[in-house]
């Protein structure tokens, strides 16, 4: 685990080459058509779920076909766009030896550091967090227990520590994490916390309320996760566990940032035409990643994509650009590869992934709500002065009511006698 030592990705002449000559990457619209295309118009044509014919829609717009007058314009594109990708593995192996800088830029890291004062606001104008709370989202079995588990290891002086996130040996027996757990990064400090979730569900509707209520709500701790198709007794034991209900007791952590992971081994399978399953995967991803919860402003979620270590560069760049073409996002700048390996390119690209998500939650942090941040006891004592005073006017109002005040005027008949 801390010992072993993995070459950093190299690119020979014959990679290079390739690229040079006409290295096409499919495009969503020429994935096996016969199983593709036709399964998502035999889906739309059922007209039971609008989403399917939208997505049928954007399947089709993904790329022109070779008889479109823009098909040379497009190639090249992309072209440019799979020679950035690959070339930003070059890049990470050339940073990777100021390592310890980039990680003291992260571990140096405060809530609201990375503010950005424009229109004359300062950092006393925004509502700063105690803690960045960064939550992992993804399907079941993308590695995102494996890659908390990397990150703070990325941050320990200790090789020896044991690893923090449980991971799942056999994703296909169940969903491996039930419960959101948060891990501090580094062990034991306050500056950022990454949630740990479990995996999205088959269908998208589950998965977005789900969602919404942690980010309209926050989260906490320790809370199951737990949804409707849930079977009578999975729902019981994880909501009435005795010892698992301390998560009630935690303060709710607002998400300020969404790291969404992505199985790289799954992509492909979906690139290549593998079977529904993955297409249906992708499916749900697309639709998810796109939902307007996730997004900070017009900032969408960071993507990770996992088990690279499983495939060439090539086949990871492919993954990259293909994703990147799908959700709308730059694949070379807002797209990790992440794979298992130690060495000093992943643990740049942790780094670098950890630092784009860190500035982005801070440059979306919401303006003060003055109403909102003052202390309840400092209401309180403000209701209680305004009861006081009402119960006071209140008691001087009945008293002079039962005790009027008697006339000042007095006529006195002795004088007035005298007088006629």
């Amino acid at each position: 685990m801390g010992g072993e030592t993995i070459i950093p990705p190299t690119f020979t002449s014959e990679e290079e080459y390739s690229v040079d000559q006409d290295f096409s990457l499919p495009s969503l619209s020429s994935l096996n058509p016969t199983l593709l295309r036709d399964y998502l118009r035999m889906k739309a044509e059922d007209g039971k779920n609008e989403s399917d014919r939208l997505f049928l829609e954007e399947f089709d717009k993904m790329g022109p076909q070779s008889s479109s007058p823009d098909f040379e314009a497009y190639h090249k594109r992309r072209q440019k766009v799979y020679k950035e990708v690959l070339q930003s593995y070059d890049q990470l192996r050339v940073r990777s030896m100021s390592l310890n800088e980039a990680k003291y830029k992260v571990l140096s890291y405060f809530p609201g550091i990375w503010i950005e004062n424009v229109g004359g606001k300062k950092f006393s104008d925004y509502d700063v967090p105690k803690t960045t709370s960064l939550l992992l989202i993804g399907p079941k079995g993308c590695g995102k227990s494996s890659l908390v588990n990397k990150i703070s290891r990325v941050f320990e002086d200790d090789n020896f520590a044991p690893e923090r996130a449980q991971i799942s040996y056999n994703p296909s027996v169940g969903d491996g994490t039930y419960y959101l757990q948060g891990y501090m990064i580094p062990r034991g400090s306050a500056s950022f916390c990454l949630y740990d979730s479990r995996g999205l569900a088959d269908g998208t509707s589950e998965n977005i309320n789900v969602i919404q209520n942690w980010m309209n709500n926050g989260v906490r701790h320790g809370e199951p996760v737990i949804r409707k198709s849930d079977d009578s007794s999975l729902r019981r034991r994880m909501k009435f566990k005795p010892r698992e209900l301390g998560w009630k007791f935690c303060r709710p952590q607002m998400v300020n940032f969404v790291i969404f992971v992505v199985d790289a081994v799954s992509v492909l399978k979906s690139i290549e035409g593998h079977g529904v399953e993955d297409l249906l995967c992708l499916q749900m991803i697309n639709e998810v990643f796109k939902h307007p919860c996730l997004s900070f402003k017009d900032d969408k979620p960071v993507v990770v994509i996992t088990h690279g270590d499983l495939l060439s560069i090539a086949d990871r760049v492919r993954a990259r650009v293909y994703l990147g073409e799908l959700l709308g996002i730059p694949p070379a700048k807002q797209i990790f590869d992440i794979p298992e390996n130690h060495d000093p390119v992943t643990e740049l690209t942790i780094v670098d992934m950890l630092r784009y998500s860190l500035e982005h939650a801070d440059q979306n942090l919401p303006y003060k709500n003055w109403v909102r941040k003052v202390p309840l006891f400092s209401w309180l004592c403000v209701l209680a002065m305004l009861l006081g005073f009402a119960s006071g006017m209140a008691c001087m109002r009945y008293l002079h009511m039962r005790h009027p005040r008697k006339s000042e005027f007095k006529i006195v008949w002795h004088t007035i006698r005298h007088i006629w």
